[in-house]
């Protein structure tokens, strides 16, 4: 066997690490290695920056908000910076509070590898004997970084005796030992727990954050994607970066280089704002007759209708919310809150739909819609649920 010089085992390591990256999911191969890559947290990010430049950091952190916000992107990068082997000198040009992503600690937390980064699934490790096993390990010192930071990801999930023995825990844990907590559901959490960590709520991305991104993922990946198919997808996450970048997997598979809108709604099973916008014009009509034959017609397209129905749901919402506000700047203000995704055209008939329904109108329809939603998911018959829902609306009001 040949003996390879250690540059040809550099090339092959490289290599293999590539070979790795092509395999790994769009969330995982683009999540952000340093602060400044994070987007939509601002808040969140700015107060931890702060603390790491000033070396103020706590010793619990308490992560909330929803599923795909980047809750363990940042307790990840967290970790990293302070134990950061660069990250404290100056003369490498390095950000105070950004890793570096160079030294041996870096790199093992990046490739999962570092020893004395524990994360724990609370879901599935969830009993008290699992905690008093953390109890137990936290008082060793790390046995490479210089802190042991402890992630316990769905925190809500474990179990009254469990949160007990994580208290005393919480309340003095050791110099060397940090911990970060995120959950999906802060109400389940026990307000012991809270009061003992430093509470960040996280928040769902806007959809013009969400594009952007991944816009910039495509670019990357050597894929051009229509606008409309990118906005597409953000209306699909609702707000989730990582929803958002598993979509966007899930429409450059068909390993098209060029994607447009009609391919992104084929392979997602979803219908465009169009869609929507002809749907409700006809229940605004009362056009029995044309709205049941539309239902019929995404079936036969094969679409999803209960997305179809959550769409049509926010669409609604959207219409009583810019009912309700009259003067014109105060309506281009609310289009830039909750409607930035609508063309000007879209925009100037959604304003038009609704002013031809009444304020006991849209509670009619966003009720009735959500039940057909709920309904839909389990019916044997998908498109029931929503018939039933249009024949109920045109038949209310009438004598």
């Amino acid at each position: 066997m040949p003996v390879l010089s250690p540059y040809t085992w550099e090339i092959l390591r490289y290599a293999q690490n590539d070979r790795k990256m092509e395999n790994l999911v769009l969330y995982r191969k683009y999540r952000p290695k340093t602060f400044g890559e994070v987007i939509g947290q601002e808040h969140v990010v700015r107060t931890l920056i702060n603390a790491l430049a000033l070396g103020k950091v706590a010793h619990a952190y308490l992560f909330c908000g929803p599923r795909g916000t980047g809750k363990t992107t940042v307790a990840r990068l967290l970790a990293k910076s302070v134990n950061c082997e660069n990250r404290p000198s100056t003369s490498l040009g390095v950000k105070k509070y950004e890793p570096c992503n160079k030294c041996a600690a870096c790199i093992e937390i990046n490739e999962g590898r570092a020893m004395d980064l524990i994360e724990i699934d609370a879901a599935s490790n969830r009993g008290i004997d699992e905690i008093r096993e953390l109890r137990e390990g936290i008082k060793f010192s790390p046995t490479q970084l210089k802190y042991k930071v402890f992630i316990i990801d769905e925190v809500h999930m474990l179990t009254k005796e469990a949160f007990n023995a994580l208290l005393k825990t919480l309340e003095e844990p050791p110099a060397h030992a940090i911990f970060i907590l995120a959950t999906t559901e802060i109400h389940k959490v026990p307000q012991t727990i809270i009061s003992r960590c430093q509470r960040f709520d996280f928040h769902k991305l806007t959809l013009n954050k969400i594009v952007e991104r991944l816009k910039l993922i495509a670019k990357e990946e050597g894929v051009k994607i229509d606008k409309g198919a990118l906005e597409l997808i953000a209306l699909n996450a609702d707000g989730a970066a990582r929803d958002a970048e598993s979509l966007l997997g899930q429409v450059m598979a068909m390993e098209d280089k060029d994607i447009t809108l009609v391919e992104a709604q084929t392979i997602l099973g979803t219908t465009d704002i169009g869609a929507v916008i002809t749907m409700a014009g006809f229940l605004i009509s009362k056009d029995v007759k044309n709205a049941l034959g539309f239902i019929n017609k995404l079936v036969e397209d094969g679409y999803e209708l209960s997305q179809f129905a959550k769409s049509l749901i926010n669409y609604w919402r959207k219409m009583m919310i810019l009912a309700s506000w009259k003067q014109d700047g105060e309506i281009a203000k609310m289009r830039e809150l909750i409607a930035p995704e609508l063309t000007d055209e879209q925009f100037k008939i959604i304003l038009e739909q609704g002013q031809k329904l009444s304020g006991a109108d849209f509670i009619k329809l966003i009720r009735l819609f959500i039940r057909a939603e709920n309904e839909t998911k389990g019916a044997s018959l998908p498109q029931l649920p929503l018939e039933l829902a249009v024949v109920e609306w045109a038949g209310s009001n009438e004598k």
